[in-house]
């Protein structure tokens, strides 16, 4: 009976023994690196991210209305945006007007225009594909070729006949300094799902 009592503590302590002071400060340690990344994560975000909500339905179906995108801010300044890459701006800089979210369809170099609804690149039909997007009622400041210079990019929303975008007057050429960032990631919405935000092109 003692024999077997004693082999019962033995094996309690032997199992207690098991924590110790070095495993306890692993798990310490794990649990500083989690609260660390994810302190780490919305610094990071906030500091050189921003979320912003489309307005209308200028970029349906692929980003609705009220839907909120995530904007890289800090790559585009060293990574200029490209033909397909969807953008945030604030057309002419004006800081008190609301965030445009626009598709690029022309890079500096470009020459763009609009010819019966259509849209060319230098001379040349462009490589979007045609069944993803209407026939554009009007050119605007298209109707003429558009040779862009340096820093310089032409937008268009992805709802063509239901968009204000680079084709207006009062927007025109998006200059690099204008832009804000590269939206990069979707957010789910009563409308449509979220995820990353792919190059059309």
């Amino acid at each position: 009976m003692r024999s077997k009592r004693n082999r019962n503590t033995l094996s309690f302590y032997q199992k207690k023994k098991r924590i110790t002071p070095g495993v306890i400060r692993e798990i310490f340690s794990w649990i500083f690196v989690t609260i660390l990344a994810i302190v780490l994560s919305i610094v990071l975000v906030l500091s050189f991210g921003m979320q912003v909500k489309v307005i209308g339905d200028s970029m349906e179906p692929g980003l609705f209305n009220g839907q909120g995108v995530l904007v890289d801010r800090v790559l585009t300044k060293i990574v200029s945006p490209k033909t397909g890459d969807i953008i945030v701006f604030l057309p002419n800089g004006n800081v008190n007007s609301h965030y445009y979210v626009k598709r690029v369809v022309a890079s500096p170099g470009d020459t763009v225009q609009i010819i019966e609804g259509v849209l060319y690149i230098n001379g040349q039909l462009s490589e979007e594909d045609p069944d993803d997007y209407d026939k554009m009622e009007d050119a605007g400041i298209a109707a003429n070729a558009i040779k862009l210079g340096s820093g310089e990019y032409f937008v268009l929303g992805d709802n063509r006949n239901s968009s204000e975008d680079s084709r207006s007057a009062n927007i025109g050429i998006v200059k690099h300094s204008m832009i804000v960032g590269k939206a990069w990631f979707k957010l789910k919405s009563e409308d449509a799902s979220g995820g990353p935000i792919l190059n059309n092109y």
